[in-house]
């Protein structure tokens, strides 16, 4: 059994070997990963069990002073985080798309990694990645302010920025499914501390109908749906198992009670994530985060979970505690056995 087939019986709702995982990180700590490990390859270390295709933001091109355009033609600032960025320029002042022209979807840059990596890691589940994807996206052309104003003041606009970013998306899907591929992973964050950003009548109205196309376009290829969305988002839960949701992420304890959560959906729906990104891994001793990691592993072992930090792992976490849960997942009795 190799790692491929150990997260299709974790979607499927069986009981794996051993809990697979999948972890990431910011710059900061996969530099000091690299230098403790003494090589830049850390995949070939971490042996995670998923491998991401396309682009998991998107594409970016440096126009200087610590800035990138992206292929929707959005700019923005890294000066601080210089991971994602933060949004410096609205594309839509107005609610009209009259004058805005959306990039080709089918792009060859969009998917040219995909046989290279596949080749790279045979072994690894196949996701093709697709950031910002409705919502976030949204946003980010129009402005969070003014597309939270639009939801009441300009409906039928957004409803139509809307389909044209889920058009956009499901014909990207269209043709990352017809690579070897197993999923597509969304990522799109609807939630905050505390309940959803624009509340549940409003992401009902708005972006579950898009969802339920996105989604149905992966499924009719025959491919498992991943979601990344930040926050408190569990009352989403049992709607988006309905449209086909195959696996959340990024399972935040800070925000959700992720042991009854995977206890009342086990075998529905699956979660990657679950160590705490803003408690335990940046303030806990090493011992501490190898108590919890064994304490998830553990609760993976009748399946429906992948084992990661809720988050990538950002520069605030000690290495010592990084080395704790890599260290944790490498060494379950499962592992070597199946995929040693």
């Amino acid at each position: 059994m190799n790692k491929r087939e150990v997260i299709k019986a974790v979607l499927d709702g069986k009981k794996p070997p051993y809990t697979p995982w999948s972890f990431s990180f910011t710059q900061e700590p996969r530099q000091l990963l690299s230098e403790y490990y003494g090589t830049n390859d850390l995949e070939s270390i971490m042996q995670n069990h998923i491998v991401g295709l396309g682009n998991a933001i998107g594409r970016f091109e440096n126009i200087g002073d610590n800035k990138v355009k992206d292929v929707f033609g959005v700019i923005w600032d890294r000066s601080e985080d210089k991971d994602i960025g933060v949004v410096s320029s609205i594309l839509l002042p107005e609610p009209k798309l009259s004058d805005y022209e959306f990039p080709n979807p089918l792009d060859e840059k969009n998917f040219s990694d995909i046989n290279d990596t596949i080749k790279r890691f045979p072994d690894r589940f196949r996701v093709f990645c697709i950031g910002f994807s409705l919502y976030e996206r949204a946003w980010t052309l129009r402005g969070m302010e003014n597309l939270m104003m639009d939801f009441y003041d300009n409906p039928q606009f957004v409803h139509e920025l809307l389909d044209k970013i889920a058009d956009y998306n499901i014909e990207q899907v269209r043709k990352a499914t017809n690579f070897d591929i197993d999923a597509v992973y969304f990522g799109d964050d609807w939630g905050q501390q505390h309940g959803l950003q624009m509340g549940y009548p409003l992401w009902k109205e708005f972006i579950y109908p898009r969802l339920r196309r996105m989604y149905g376009a992966v499924r009719e290829a025959g491919k498992y749906v991943f979601i990344h969305s930040c926050g408190d988002v569990d009352e989403l839960f049992d709607d988006l198992i309905a449209i086909g949701l195959n696996c959340f992420n990024p399972f935040q304890p800070e925000v959700m009670d992720t042991t009854a959560i995977l206890q009342k959906y086990r075998g529905k729906l699956s979660f990657h994530g679950g160590l705490s990104t803003q408690r335990v891994l940046p303030y806990s001793s090493p011992d501490e985060v190898k108590k919890e990691s064994r304490r998830l592993l553990s609760l993976g072992a009748d399946g429906s979970y992948i084992f990661s930090p809720a988050h990538s792992v950002e520069g605030d976490v000690p290495l010592e505690n990084i080395i704790a849960f890599i260290d944790e997942a490498l060494e379950q009795p499962g592992f070597r056995k199946f995929c040693g």
